[in-house]
């Protein structure tokens, strides 16, 4: 015996849209762009995920020289080094040879800055450094 019936086209289509909705929302929370930040997150210490949370970037220290470099969410120049009173100073372009989601591409740029920066900083373009991104700013005025 069922304790609700639907009834009509209606009640029907609307369980179609509610079953089209639960699987977006399945897919969008399993699908590459959150998986890769997942990972990210878990190789994150805890100060660099509290600041990623707050922020949407994270600094790593640099394997050779020390330097500071702050990692903006994104796949392409999004690495600014920093200097000593924290501002950036100079921007960086890398990013692995083929195309990944921002998650895989920020995690493989945090692991080559805090294990072979030199490597690193002789392949990638210098750039200069930008301003605050747009969404940093839109969401600090909120």
């Amino acid at each position: 015996m069922f304790l609700f019936r639907a009834s009509g086209v209606g009640s029907r289509a609307a369980s179609l849209r509610a079953l089209r909705a639960l699987y977006r929302s399945l897919a969008e929370q399993n699908g590459p762009e959150a998986r890769a930040l997942r990972l990210l997150r878990e190789w994150l210490s805890p100060e660099q995920r509290a600041q990623f949370d707050a922020e949407g970037y994270f600094e790593v220290t640099g394997s050779h020289t020390g330097r500071r470099y702050r990692i903006h969410q994104g796949t392409v120049s999004n690495v600014l080094e920093l200097n000593k009173e924290g501002q950036p100073e100079v921007g960086w372009c890398f990013v692995p040879e083929r195309s990944l989601a921002a998650g895989d591409v920020m995690l493989a740029q945090k692991i080559a800055l805090e294990t072979d920066e030199m490597t690193v900083l002789a392949l990638a373009n210098m750039i200069p450094p930008k301003l605050p991104l747009l969404r940093q700013v839109v969401r600090r005025a909120y």
